[in-house]
């Protein structure tokens, strides 16, 4: 087998007939054009302006996710995390809802008596000098999330008073 390689390489990097200098071989443009197709394909997820990462940035957004989660969650208080990839929501009840970005989507969970809640400052002085607080929901497939916001103690409090 290796005998055989060795002895058409040499025929194969001839060009000796200069007809054949012209030709394309067919998986060398099957390959062009199935790059192509891709590029056409991320081209029109653009413009349809499917995937990305969608933010919470403002209370109505909140409020609208926090209806979807619970139908009917009218929310009375919010805390939106800096990135826009998480919130806490409180309704008039006192329930309150921890939302988090999953994919390109957000989920959230009604936080109950084993959700438990800590805030903390990063002392390096590179580190952002926001206070933060860290949710752990009790569920643990939702997991634990960590927002950047303002009043953090209020939240940590109420949320560990469930």
């Amino acid at each position: 087998m290796a005998f055989s390689l060795c002895t058409r390489l040499p025929q194969f990097f001839a060009r000796a007939n200069p007809s054949r200098a012209m030709e394309i071989h067919p998986l060398i443009i099957q390959f062009g054009g199935s790059l192509l197709a891709i590029f056409a394909l991320f081209l029109l997820a653009r413009w349809l302006k499917l995937g990305g990462k969608p933010k919470l940035s403002t209370e109505d957004g909140v409020r609208r996710v926090a209806g979807e989660v619970i139908d009917g969650f009218e929310v009375v208080a919010c805390a939106l995390d800096d990135t826009g990839s998480a919130a806490l929501a409180r309704d008039h009840e006192d329930r309150i809802i921890l939302i988090k970005r999953h994919g390109n989507k957000f989920a959230g969970r009604l936080l109950n008596q084993r959700a438990r809640a800590k805030t903390w400052r990063d002392s390096h002085p590179e580190a952002r000098r926001r206070p933060r607080v860290m949710v752990d929901s009790g569920d643990t497939l939702f997991g634990q999330v960590t927002l950047f916001t303002d009043d953090p103690e209020a939240w940590a409090d109420a949320i560990n008073a469930l």
